[in-house]
């Protein structure tokens, strides 16, 4: 299997994964895959065992003439997902600040109020894209809101964010490569004049600048590299996997109609619909984790320096956990999925993202109860970072 392929389609790989003894090697990922849901329990509670270096390794490496235009920008140093310990930590305290419980709450109006528009803007035509209409438009908005940005500025941000990760994943020629890093400088360079003044500001970039670079006096260049290296992260992980699973839920929803039926005479099931989605396509499908140790995992040995792909995405289809895997079914009694991470390093934006998924069900209901899938073929995208359907056409 080409690594294309499997991105679009994994789950006949995990299936086989499971019912292997121990763990099995997956040339493509260049690890050993963890696919059951024990196995990336296990993992995940043990961050000294698996480190998260490289937690998100670039299926391609960018090219000298684009490393030299980061390089001379602020946002070259580690982030929240890929370091250990009291790095870790240190970076995660700030991102649980600005998107504690009672942060999220106060974002609900402004959620409630974008996701209106956007709804309102296509409801009339009959017939929309989802995904460019509303999967990517709200979450962008909502991040940007977060971090205090111009709404003016979101679009060309998002966009520089999406070129950081086409570096890292999208083969490309020099003269693109080059291109698309001058749009990350520029972002960085941005997200840095956004830093300063956003240091007695209530919003999660100045969380970020007042708890990455503590005190009275201006950040050095270090602290520089540390918040706007974790702010485009923030920013880039608060979109992506909202979008996909605002795609996801929706798709699957539709595609399955006695499940929209329901949720319609139902509505109370949209939070239930929200974590059969993040169950049934983890929007990310896994991360990498290094071994620290010689050790054994599910029978099998492990040296250091071992890479293991953690998969979310087969965790969640385990029959060992859950009856039915393969069916979405948005009534089934709930079991505690692993699709926003567990531990340390679970995902600090999980409430912000089942709330937008929460009042996008609650108006689609509402105010579209006729909704249905304009076409038959969904593709979904190449990707295990933020698994989605391309195009989703809709119409009512």
């Amino acid at each position: 299997m080409d690594r294309e392929a499997l991105y679009r389609d994994p789950y006949p790989l995990y299936a086989r994964a499971r019912a292997a003894p121990g763990l099995t090697f997956v040339e493509e990922l260049d690890a050993w895959l963890v696919a059951r849901h024990a196995d990336v329990r296990e993992v995940l509670g043990r961050p000294d065992d698996f480190s998260s270096k490289g937690a998100l390794r670039p299926d391609v490496l960018p090219g000298p003439a684009a490393f030299a235009e980061l390089a001379a920008v602020p946002g070259n140093a580690p982030v929240v997902l890929s370091t250990d310990g009291e790095a870790h930590a240190r970076y995660r305290r700030p991102l649980n600040r600005g998107l504690s419980p009672a942060k999220v709450t106060a974002a609900l109006p402004f959620i409630q109020a974008t996701a209106g528009e956007l709804v309102a803007s296509f409801a009339k035509a009959g017939d929309v894209e989802w995904m460019a209409a509303y999967a990517r438009p709200l979450p962008a908005a909502v991040i940007g809101h977060l971090l205090g940005l111009d709404p003016a500025d979101v679009p060309g941000a998002i966009q520089a964010g999406n070129r950081a990760e086409d570096l890292l994943f999208t083969p490309m020629p020099e003269e693109r490569q080059v291109a698309a890093a001058r749009e990350v400088a520029a972002l960085r360079r941005s997200l840095d004049a956004h830093a300063a003044r956003s240091r007695t500001q209530d919003n999660l970039t100045g969380e970020l600048s007042r708890g990455l670079a503590p005190g009275p006096g201006e950040p050095t260049p270090e602290q520089r590299d540390e918040i706007v290296a974790n702010t485009q992260n923030v920013m880039l992980a608060g979109h992506l996997t909202t979008t996909a699973l605002l795609g996801t839920v929706v798709h699957r929803l539709l595609r399955e109609r006695r499940q929209w039926e329901l949720l319609c005479g139902r509505p109370e099931l949209a939070g239930a619909a929200v974590e059969e989605a993040a169950r049934f396509e983890a929007p990310v499908q896994g991360f990498r984790r290094t071994v620290t140790r010689p050790l054994e995992l599910a029978g099998t040995a492990l040296g250091e320096g071992d890479a293991v792909f953690v998969s979310f995405g087969s965790a969640g289809r385990d029959e060992a956990v859950f009856e039915r895997p393969d069916e979405f079914d948005i009534a089934r009694e709930p079991a505690r999925h692993l699709s926003f991470g567990h531990g340390v390093h679970g995902c600090p934006g999980a409430l912000l993202a089942r709330e937008q998924l929460r009042i996008t069900l609650e108006l689609l209901v509402r105010e579209l109860p006729g909704l249905r899938l304009a076409g038959e073929d969904v593709v979904m995208a190449a990707t295990l970072i933020h698994r989605a359907p391309e195009e989703l056409f809709l119409a009512w």
